[in-house]
């Protein structure tokens, strides 16, 4: 009886929450100067581009999922024959052939849209490596894969080469699960579920294995055939180091099927510390696991609620799915630019998914979209970077933030079809006195006059009449 007393209580204690849903209790700030330098350039930067891609591109599907067990609407299969399913997916590779692929156009688009930083899939849980890995055949140069000839089969390199020739920065997503390594879905046993397969603790040294295999090809990513690397984006928050009272807290938790039920720890603080030696300064976000080695979080597909005390970036797929879609939707002009204003607002950056097609392209609607982001940038551009969030940050249409001492943003996010109105303001934040407020993109002065705690601009007719821009109108104020 005692004992069930006292499992009882143990369950009850580590079933309570203790993080709250965007986890600033668990950020733990970074010490390194280069590093922190690096983060405060980056949060200057406000907009950067994800791609996810690989061989699954053939198919339409979403990347690695459908070849993991777990019962979920990512993972639908075609085949009801999982093993015949999984061998004709991991076969893609011998199919693969981006001829078209075309890296400098993207690289023109995404900088004439505004961006400033990209962050691309060099492998995901599938384990397909878009890089000229030596660890391993499963990657897009070995000669199973047709696109292995073309002078350009080392796909990462000439992402980030044709990246950095626009002036951006470079990041490289890498997946620390890998479902083709023997190390990590050992063919030994069956695969249930996204996790390591085998007894960490009965096989040591075969987990041993697959952290070398996992150093060895992050290390391959920074060295010098890669150039300088700004951020490295680590995916696959299960694989981590846990204390037992967090396995315990797993193994009771309502999300049962998905919980790590043994540390796998891939000795992140070893891992980063020879990242830092090849790339000093380089920013690591090791995604969902709060710690040391995440120096920036990232909301995704999802604009948080509030500012936020840390660096952060919401990561959003801009039309289809995070990988390509041939009938992919992407979001409107209007949608975009006003998601940028409200993470803007907020402090943080966006970054934003494109995912190229099977021979290399990516949709004409894509480029649509950075094309219209980008007339809105050209006129507005000094509004997004460099800014920080400033409380309140937005109230009803209007958002707010700050450059340096002496410099608001206001910005109006209209409507469908709306016209800009005559007044604009707001009753929570008060403008400082003698301040002066002009129209970003006109270069208009402004009337304007306090109101109790808040204040209102008026907008001329000639102004009204003529906007500077689509979507979102900026106002400069400085003082």
């Amino acid at each position: 009886m005692k004992s069930v007393t006292w499992l009882f209580f143990l369950l009850l204690f580590f079933s309570q929450p203790v993080f709250s849903q965007d986890g600033e209790e668990r950020y733990v700030p970074e010490t390194d100067p280069m590093v922190l330098e690096k983060l405060e350039q980056w949060q200057d930067l406000k907009f950067g581009l994800l791609m996810h891609w690989g061989p699954y591109s053939q198919w339409g599907i979403v990347e690695s999922w459908s070849i993991c067990a777990e019962d979920e609407g990512w993972c639908r299969r075609n085949d009801p024959d999982y093993v015949r399913y999984k061998k004709n997916y991991e076969n893609l590779q011998t199919t693969f052939n981006p001829v078209n692929f075309e890296p400098a156009r993207w690289a023109r688009a995404a900088r004439n849209a505004g961006m400033r930083y990209v962050v691309f899939t060099t492998k995901h849980h599938d384990g397909f490596c878009m890089f000229d890995t030596k660890l391993t055949d499963y990657r897009i140069t070995n000669n199973k894969t047709p696109f292995h000839s073309d002078s350009r089969s080392n796909i990462t390199r000439e992402i980030f080469n044709a990246f950095r020739h626009e002036n951006m920065w470079v990041g490289a997503y890498f997946s620390k699960p890998d479902w083709h390594s023997e190390f990590y879905w050992w063919p030994n046993f069956a695969t249930p579920d996204r996790n390591v397969n085998y007894s960490i603790k009965a096989y040591p040294d075969r987990w041993e294995a697959f952290v070398k295999y996992t150093h060895g090809q992050i290390m391959e990513l920074l060295g010098g055939d890669y150039g300088k690397v700004d951020i490295l984006w680590l995916d696959g928050g299960w694989v981590q180091k846990q204390k037992d009272e967090e396995i315990l807290r797993s193994i009771i938790s309502k999300d049962y099927k998905f919980t790590r039920v043994q540390s796998q720890d891939i000795r992140m603080d070893e891992l980063v510390a020879r990242a830092r030696e090849k790339q000093p300064g380089l920013i690591v976000v090791d995604r969902a696991v709060y710690g040391r080695n995440q120096n920036y979080l990232t909301p995704e597909n999802r604009v948080p609620e509030r500012a936020l005390p840390y660096p952060w970036e919401s990561c959003i797929i801009a039309g289809g799915g995070w990988s390509w879609v041939p009938d992919a939707k992407y979001m409107s002009g209007r949608e975009a630019v006003q998601m940028l204003v409200d993470i803007v607002a907020k402090g943080g950056n966006l970054l934003l998914n494109i995912a190229p097609g099977p021979l290399g392209q990516w949709h004409e609607e894509a480029y649509k979209l950075l094309d219209d982001i980008g007339g809105w940038m050209k006129i507005n551009s000094e509004a997004v970077y460099g800014t920080r969030a400033l409380a309140p940050y937005k109230e009803g249409k209007i958002c707010i933030s700050q450059k340096g001492r002496n410099t608001i943003y206001l910005y109006y996010m209209a409507d469908e079809g709306e016209t800009m109105p005559s007044t604009v303001g707001m009753s929570t934040f008060s403008l400082p006195a003698g301040a002066k407020v002009e129209m970003v993109g006109k270069g208009t002065s402004l009337r304007w006059q306090g109101n109790g705690s808040g204040f209102t601009v008026y907008i001329p007719e000639s102004v009204r009449k003529s906007p500077p821009s689509k979507y979102v109108w900026v106002m400069k104020v400085t003082y």
